[in-house]
């Protein structure tokens, strides 16, 4: 059986069905208790579990991330919310020195099984530092896996797989998302691979690689190409940012010999520069065109009046498309 489910309620219902199968995971974050999230994603979870599975914290990142290893390491499976991704920030310390490093300090001795779940991304018009989408900064940290589900049926398998996972995921849920769109979400538990892309639309022209909102606002491009001109894109939803699926990006360059990578991080040493790096390596006597990256620029996340153009509007990822197409 399967119902038509948001993104953010497939959430709530993977930490839901995580809650009842294993006694050791416990939520801990700011307001997700009595107030169930910021965007209501542990909605009802302190009432059915109680105050020791489901806790509300101080607003205090660092203490969140530093008793969540403690937790970690001590036997529990804990799942830390940051109640927006750039509030991470005072607690880079415990998640870099700590959290990613703690099974090599410990020669394996100590896994940290730890799932950390933030909101993140630009297009719901929030205050400063709540539209921040700096992935790389953990996709470059050795010890961290990082995931972005792109729809309601990966984020829930994604997120189960995630916790169930024996080393540290940092969970980014596009926040534009959460509410966007609805898709056939199964009951019960079921498991969507990390470390796997998904071909999410088939093409020979260009291969487009994307993941979080960016991956919904590439295929609308697709779409119209394909409609108005003839274009078709191999759409990649990479949805895992690290450890990324090295095969399935090469093989779809082997195929179209054009690649558009799209993410609004900013430009510079975002992502998208890995990708291409990668491509070059592996697959550089395929291309037909020189690979482009359509990419947030490099300023400050704006105000509500320019945070839609600050993202990769249809317009810009047309144009990069065309013109790759066209080179």
């Amino acid at each position: 059986m399967s119902r038509m489910l948001n993104l953010v309620q497939a959430i709530n219902e993977a930490l839901d069905l995580k809650l009842a199968d294993d006694p050791r995971v416990v939520l801990l974050g700011e307001d997700i208790g009595k107030n169930g999230g910021v965007f209501r994603a542990t909605d009802g979870l302190l009432e059915k579990y109680g105050e020791e599975r489901v806790i509300d914290t101080p607003l205090a990142e660092s203490a969140i991330i530093g008793t969540s290893v403690g937790m970690a390491v001590n036997g529990l499976i804990p799942v830390p919310e940051i109640q927006f991704l750039a509030f991470i920030f005072p607690a880079l310390d415990q998640l870099f020195s700590h959290v990613a490093r703690m099974r090599y300090r410990s020669q394996g001795q100590f896994p940290v099984p730890m799932t950390i779940r933030t909101p993140y991304g630009a297009g719901i018009h929030g205050p400063e530092l709540h539209a921040e989408s700096v992935e790389s900064f953990f996709a470059h940290t050795p010890g961290l896996k990082v995931v972005v589900p792109s729809g309601p049926y990966d984020a829930k398998g994604l997120l189960i797989s995630a916790i169930e996972d024996p080393d540290p995921v940092v969970f980014l849920e596009p926040t534009k998302l959460y509410r966007a769109f609805r898709e056939e979400v199964p009951e019960g538990l079921y498991r969507v691979p990390i470390g796997k892309a998904k071909r999410v639309r088939e093409g020979e022209d260009v291969s487009v690689f994307a993941w979080g909102s960016m991956l919904r606002t590439a295929l609308k491009v697709a779409d119209a190409l394909e409609r108005e001109r003839g274009f078709t894109c191999d759409v990649i939803d990479l949805r895992t940012l690290y450890p990324l699926d090295r095969d399935a990006i090469v093989e779809s360059v082997q195929k179209t010999g054009r690649a558009v990578v799209v993410h609004e991080a900013h430009k510079t040493a975002g992502l998208g520069a890995e990708i291409v790096s990668l491509i070059n390596e592996e697959a550089l006597l395929y291309l037909r065109a020189p690979i482009k990256r359509i990419a947030g620029f490099d300023v400050p996340v704006p105000f509500f009046a320019l945070e839609d153009e600050y993202m990769p509007t249809e317009a810009r990822i047309r144009a990069g498309i065309e013109e790759t197409i066209m080179f």
